[in-house]
Parts: structure tokens; sequence; C-alpha cells
């Protein structure tokens, strides 16, 4: 079979308040002549299709035109839920939309029922909050890794021979992460090991929007348009996998994009004069100035070299930095180790102890349930099809 690996469309998303809409129907475009082009049989989206729960009307008319195209181009679509969908919403009328070719699971009674295109078995996970599904799925544990290994453990009882493909929505150890993605887990709960994939043909993997291999025939496509500066320099890509009993080959196709990104950094007058950096005049720019202070009017100033420039900072060289602000300080820290920290500060400097690193690792996770339970994300239907 040759499928066709995307994830983390994110329709919808907005980057520093340009709307991105425009840059993903771009994608979804060049998506539908790789199918003609490549002969796929499957397109496969692991996860986050949508950004929001209650996705826009633009980007559910914009989801329901692409279907029809890739359909009609002559492949079958199998979406999974991710972290930022809401599984009810992403799965209605899924049945129905089966009968034509486009294939949501977005519900654990899914698990064990695969796909068949062609001599291929398609497992499509939807993301797994562990403390909706650990019980239902009898995981030893109630973390990230738990939960798959129990949902791995029924996808492999039910294996037919075929060669297996498993679509997930997970972060896998030792992968890179880019800051546009969403914590799905407090205090490394949510770190799934590679060997939970052990014995299928090629796992689909979405949630990192960097395209890298994690194992073989274990991949993430990444997201197919950048959706912050830290991604400046990725290459965005579809993978073209073909599966055979021997296992996959993949190849990159590069995606469109709208404009590359540039993160730009010097004195104001170098930026404005220096002619190194005409080459980012069409581009996204994220400058950080260095100017001893800070120049007045400076974004209107950048603006006429640098029209595209979405964000600015100013880190003086040369200058004794004042101290960050808490918000700065704590950034780029773990919510759990923020958490620990705080007891200390308000008790003499003992440190948190390993029951009480548990206790606030479970009251983050609770409090991350009702987020998903309020805002309906990332919380896949029962058994029994209820959300």
């Amino acid at each position: 079979m040759r499928l066709l690996h995307t994830s983390d469309w994110h329709l919808g998303r907005s980057f520093h308040g340009v709307a991105l809409l425009g840059a993903q129907a771009k994608y979804l475009d060049h998506l539908v002549e790789v199918v003609r082009a490549e002969r796929i049989e499957a397109v496969l989206v692991a996860g986050d299709v949508y950004d929001r729960a209650n996705p826009s009307p633009d980007a559910v008319a914009l989801l329901s035109e692409s279907l029809e195209r890739i359909v009609d181009a002559g492949a079958q679509v199998v979406i999974s839920s991710g972290n930022h969908d809401s599984a009810a919403r992403l799965g209605f009328a899924g049945g129905l939309l089966e009968r034509a070719g486009a294939h949501v699971r977005t519900s654990i009674a899914g698990i064990t029922r695969p796909v068949r295109i062609g001599e291929v078995d398609v497992h499509p996970l939807p993301y797994l909050e562990p403390a909706v599904v650990a019980g239902q799925l009898e995981a030893q544990s109630a973390t990230h890794a738990g939960v798959l290994r129990a949902a791995m453990d029924r996808v492999r009882a039910t294996g037919s021979g075929r060669p297996l493909v498993v679509m997930a929505h997970a972060f896998v150890t030792g992968c890179a992460t880019s800051d546009s993605e969403r914590d799905i887990a407090q205090g490394g709960l949510g770190a799934v090991p590679p060997e939970v994939f052990d014995g299928v043909a090629y796992a689909a993997l979405g949630h990192l929007h960097r395209a890298q291999v994690v194992a073989p025939g274990v991949r993430y496509c990444g997201s197919p348009v950048a959706m912050s500066f830290s991604e400046a320099g990725h290459t965005k890509v579809s993978l073209v996998v073909e599966v055979t009993a021997a296992g996959a080959a993949v190849e990159a196709v590069q995606a469109p994009f709208q404009r590359p990104l540039a993160r730009l950094r010097g004195d104001l007058e170098s930026l404005l004069t220096d002619a190194s950096f005409a080459i980012h005049q069409g581009s996204w720019c994220q400058i950080t100035l260095t100017d001893p202070t800070r120049p007045l009017g400076a974004m209107d100033r950048l603006r006429r070299r640098f029209p595209h420039t979405l964000d600015l900072h100013w880190e003086p060289e040369g200058v004794v930095a004042m101290p960050a602000r808490y918000a700065a300080r704590v950034a780029e820290r773990d919510d759990l180790d923020v958490c620990c920290d705080f007891l200390p500060h308000v008790r003499g400097g003992a440190p948190a102890t390993e029951d009480e690193r548990g206790l606030l690792a479970e009251a983050l996770g609770a409090a991350r349930l009702r987020r998903s339970q309020r805002d309906d994300e990332g919380i896949v239907a029962d058994a029994f099809g209820a959300a």
C-alpha cells in the first residue's frame, strides 16, 4: 500500500495574530496533487485536525471540502483525533463518512477494528488521556506510556497476519519539541518509549511539529505549516510510505509555504542597513534588538525594511541585566517543577518530597482533565460511543 502520512493540520490556527487558514488551504491543495501524482491509496491524519475543540465555520468548511477532494482523487482518508480536537465533534457522522471512504476514529471502541486498505491493516489510535481511559483499557499505569501499551496489546491481539500500520498522537521520548505544541502531561508522565510500537510495519505519529525519525518504521511527519518561530529552519513535509510485508520505505515530499521564517538579531542600525539581512525582507520575522538602550519607534522603523515583522524583543548587550520577571524565569520550565520549587520558597528551603511531588502531579493532571472536559478537548469516546 502507498500511504501519505500527515498530522497536526491545526485548521484555524493563527500565528502572532496572522490567520493561517490561507496557508493551510494551500497545503491541502498540494496534498490533493500529491495523492494524484504518487498514486496514494490512503491519507493518514494522525491527530490535531483542528486547532480548537470548537473550530470556526471556515475551518470546518475547509476540512469538509478537502476530504471530498482527497476521496475524489482516489484515496481513502483515515483520521484519528488529537489532544486539540473534540472527539465528539470530529467523530460526528463517522459511520456515514466511512461508507464514503473517510474513516474518522475517536473512540476506544475503534482501537481493535482496523481500517483495511488493500493488504494492510491500519489502526488509528485516538489521543488517549490516561485519566479518562486507563481504567477502561486496564492499563498497568495511568500514564501515556501505560495506556498506549494497553492499546497496542489489544491491537496486536487482533492481528490478522497482514502488515500493520498504527497511528498515534503522543510524545515519544528522544524527540525534539517546538514552542507551538501544547504539553500533554506533567512531570514526564506523557513520555512514551519507542518500543511501545515494536512489531508494526509503520507507526504514523502526530503531536510533535518537527518531522523526525524515532526508530526504524516509527516517524513523526510534523505539522505542514509552521506555527512558532522555533520552527524557523524546519523543512515541512508529508511522508509517502510504501508498506510491504518486509516493512516500510519512506520518502519525504516538501510542503509549500506562505513565507519563510527568520529570527534576526542585532542593533537597530545594522538591521536597517546591513545588506546581509536583505534576504529576509519577505520573511515573517522575529527580531531581537541588542542596542544598549531601547530605540524609540523601533517596530515602525523595522517594518519599513521587514514589513512582515511579527515579534520584537530587546536584549541589550554590554548592560548588566536586571532580574528577569517571574513569568520569564519560569517560561521554559515544566509546571510540576514550578510548583515543587514553590514549596522551599515558602517553608525555609525544605524541598518537595517524593510524596508531595506525586500529589502535585496528581493535582495538575486533574486540573488538565477538568479543562479538557470543559472544552471537550482530547476526550475520546468510550466503548459505547459516548463522550
